[in-house]
């Protein structure tokens, strides 16, 4: 699966080139994402903007690995849906599970109030 990666100072932009998700394609998204959990920079925000069409299981496969990113105290946050894409995730009702933003510029200050909510609960 093709994907451009861009590193920041606290997270990660992961936007796959290709136009449609496969389970096949989510899988190998979905394990590259996965991975950056063990990594000094663990927040990432996934850019599906070049993405017209998702697979059944591939946008279950995507909630989960948002989970799996929660469940670890990391950041995954979500953007540039395109309707369609927003639509079959709505229609399966996981884009309400989702945490999603209509930008990219959006998914950083979301990924950076978490950044700072983790440090303030933290400290209780």
């Amino acid at each position: 699966m093709n994907v451009k990666i861009d590193t920041k100072e606290k997270f990660v932009v992961i936007t796959p080139t290709e136009t449609k998700l496969s389970v096949i394609m989510t899988a190998e998204l979905a394990e590259m994402l996965l991975s950056y959990i063990q990594k000094d920079i663990p927040h990432i925000v996934l850019n599906l903007k070049d993405v017209m069409e998702i697979d059944e299981d591939a946008c279950k496969m995507l909630a989960d690995v948002q989970h799996k990113f929660y469940e670890s105290n990391c950041s995954c946050v979500i953007c540039g849906l395109q309707k369609t894409v927003e639509d079959s995730l709505d229609k399966l009702e996981i884009l309400e599970l989702l945490n999603v933003t209509p930008t990219e510029s959006e998914a950083w200050d979301i990924v950076q109030m978490e950044a700072i909510e983790r440090e303030i609960l933290g400290d209780d």
